[in-house]
């Protein structure tokens, strides 16, 4: 590679590309540890990029009609925190990219959502990015279509990798792109041909071009370092009607003694390579300075979109009161002021009525009243739309034509469904759901993390949660899945009893604004418990006292979801031979864990013993509230599951596998011996 002719062909452009890629160099080298290569290579599309083409400012970085630009590779986070500190933005300091990766740094290994603004999602599990941004580009669809191009006409650009293609997670993301028509979404591929083990080659011959041809995509060839093609590319790209890629054929950790090859991907610390690599760029500034006029020039691309800005808000304040408050609002994370008295409409007819559903009905019948309230919300479902019971008749369906719709239809694509959803809700302005089965959170389970990792309210939901499907057997029939979701920091999961639990948990999960939800429902009918209508949101405390015991309290039976009623069955028998057994319905643990402790306490008093009861593993918390918080409050045991579950209709399951509520009374009464 000839950086001489690179230098003198485009100095201007040369100097402002050297500035990420020194700075990358520097604070690899400071830390001892990162990515190097990604950023020295794609430092060109990126200088492009952010000088003629994306629209930004730097002051103003929550602006809702900026572009996006979201790096899938995130392991190259050098350039994402050095296009960010060269164009101004406040917080990205010269000090936190010298503590890069460092304790209390914002500038952590991978970029991280909430970490600095600029920093549109988390990336770094390879993959997501480019799935995610499916999400970005259909909330911009969307919210176009209901407010005008006046105030949404915005792209959102991806920088991915050969990793982020080899993921499985690509191929759903680009398919339902370029199903969709997403001709707003723009995506970067970094051909350098290397990975950590060696060439591309020792793992994969796939034609990526042919590949998003294939799909669907605009497609384009040029060379990653030529800064003329790469806006003319981009122009292109722009003026597509289909998503585009562009492929950018680089050199990873251009100008070292590692370039192309997989050593290049990595951590660069070398002194002398560095030293050499800096003379190959002509760069003589010290570690970690910018040159005054190359740092003028960034800044004046980052205050190059002040203007725009300035005219958007213009336009902005010419919408109606009412779409101006409906798009701040719905920004804001805030719901209707309605919100909470429809729902205890539904929740005063379920408990006056009484009927016996599966809580995928009791969710349908939440949404109907819900989604005509809140408008933006964006429904769902990986191809079990009539299972997951997700759609509601006011929703139409989102397609290239109909850009109004709100409701997907996602196909057989749990993990690139959930990666999307998080990605309408870090672009804003809409709060998306989307169903599959419990079972399948497998498939969804990487997506769910990041939820959860962003502090975004995603809301994932998961129906036939248990053995009670029945007959399709094992294979879907969850019986670890609560734990695991229940492990996850920062995660609500509710696994609500009736039809005025799930209108609660539904409540709860709309007005969050940090926390994802997880509503784990049944497939099969269950009476309703909650007979006395109550206007507080009792979900909300996480657990509570739905039946006392009658004479001396000597049992507590914990329930969730399917099996509350069974622990009721068994309260009836107990009290029958004068066991006094309070019942408490546990819909979620991490909203009790939250509870003061006087509450839980006396929701959970020490003193009688405890079974819990789950369709499902003990895992994931039990312990806690079968034990006590001491983890000496008494005797415990548990009714559920401890292997896979069988082929058979629901109630020969629950016999079979001793989930009754004679079992639930024999196991107090073995407690009490």
């Amino acid at each position: 590679m000839d950086l001489t002719a690179l230098r003198t062909a485009h100095p201007d452009h040369w100097n402002k590309a050297a500035a990420i890629r020194t700075l990358t160099l520097d604070a690899v080298a400071a830390a001892n540890s990162g990515h190097s290569g990604m950023p020295m290579g794609m430092a060109d599309v990126a200088t492009v990029l952010y000088e003629k083409h994306l629209k930004f400012d730097a002051a103003a970085p929550n602006w809702p009609d900026r572009d996006r630009f979201i790096l899938s590779a995130g392991h190259g986070s050098m350039l994402l925190y050095s296009l960010l500190y060269l164009t101004g933005y406040p917080e990205m300091t010269i000090e936190q990219i010298k503590n890069f990766r460092q304790w209390g740094a914002i500038t952590a290994g991978h970029p991280e959502y909430g970490h600095a603004p600029g920093i549109e999602t988390t990336t770094g599990p390879l993959g997501q990015g480019i799935a995610t941004a499916v999400g970005f580009a259909m909330a911009e669809e969307i919210q176009r279509a209901r407010y005008g191009r006046k105030v949404v006409d915005h792209h959102t650009y991806v920088m991915a990798g050969d990793g982020c293609l080899m993921e499985g997670i690509s191929q759903e993301a680009i398919a339902f792109a370029g199903r969709q028509q997403l001709g707003k979404l723009i995506v970067f591929w970094d051909n350098n041909n290397i990975t950590i083990d060696g060439t591309v080659e020792l793992s994969d011959r796939t034609d990526q071009l042919a590949r998003f041809r294939a799909s669907g995509w605009h497609v384009q060839a040029i060379d990653g370092h030529d800064p003329e093609a790469i806006d003319a590319a981009i122009e292109k790209a722009k003026a597509s009607r289909k998503p585009s890629m562009i492929a950018c054929k680089t050199h990873i950790a251009l100008g070292s003694s590692a370039q192309d090859t997989s050593k290049g991907h990595g951590a660069l610390t070398d002194p002398k390579l560095i030293a050499d690599t800096k003379a190959a760029y002509g760069w003589t500034a010290p570690a970690f300075e910018i040159p005054a006029d190359i740092k003028a020039e960034w800044e004046a691309i980052g205050k190059r979109g002040a203007i725009e800005r300035a005219n958007w808000d213009i336009r902005f304040a010419s919408l109606s009161e009412r779409k101006q408050s409906e798009f701040t609002r719905a920004y804001d994370r805030e719901v209707p002021k309605k919100l909470t008295s429809v729902i205890r409409a539904l929740k005063k007819d379920m408990s006056e009525t009484a009927p016996k559903l599966a809580t995928r009905a009791s969710s349908e019948k939440v949404l109907e009243v819900v989604n005509p309230l809140m408008t933006e919300t964006v429904g769902g479902s990986a191809d079990l739309t009539g299972s997951n019971n997700t759609k509601t008749p006011d929703l139409d369906a989102f397609m290239p034509e109909n850009r109004k719709g709100r409701y997907v239809y996602w196909g057989i694509r749990e993990h690139g469904m959930s990666a999307a959803m998080n990605g309408m809700a870090l672009h804003g302005g809409v709060r998306p759901y989307g169903g599959t089965f419990m079972a399948f959170t497998d498939y969804a389970r990487p997506a769910m993390r990041l939820a959860a990792l962003m502090r975004i309210p995603t809301v994932f939901v998961m129906t036939h949660d248990s053995i009670g499907l029945g007959e399709d057997g094992p294979t879907h029939q969850p019986v670890e899945h609560l734990a695991i979701s229940r492990a996850t920091p920062n995660t609500y999961v509710f696994r609500p009893a009736d039809t005025v639990e799930t209108a609660e948990a539904w409540e709860v999960a709309l007005t969050s604004k940090e926390t994802p939800s997880v509503l784990s429902l049944t497939r099969q009918g269950v009476p309703t418990v909650r007979l006395e209508h109550k206007m507080n949101n009792l979900t909300a405390q996480g657990a509570y006292v739905l039946a006392e015991a009658e004479g001396k309290r000597e049992a507590i039976l914990i329930a969730t979801g399917s099996e509350v009623s069974i622990a009721m069955a068994a309260r009836e028998l107990l009290q029958a031979e004068g066991i006094g057994t309070r019942v408490v319905s546990m819909p979620c643990m991490e909203l009790f864990a939250e509870q003061d402790e006087a509450y839980r306490r006396k929701v959970l008093p020490a003193g009688p013993v405890r079974v819990g009861v789950e369709a499902a593993v003990r895992a994931g918390g039990w312990d806690r509230w079968l034990l006590g918080e001491r983890g000496r409050e008494g005797k415990a045991d548990f009714v559920g599951m401890a292997s896979f579950g069988a082929s058979a209709p629901a109630d020969v399951l629950y016999e079979k596998f001793g989930i009754t509520a004679k079992a639930v009374a024999e196991k107090v009464k073995a407690l009490l011996a």
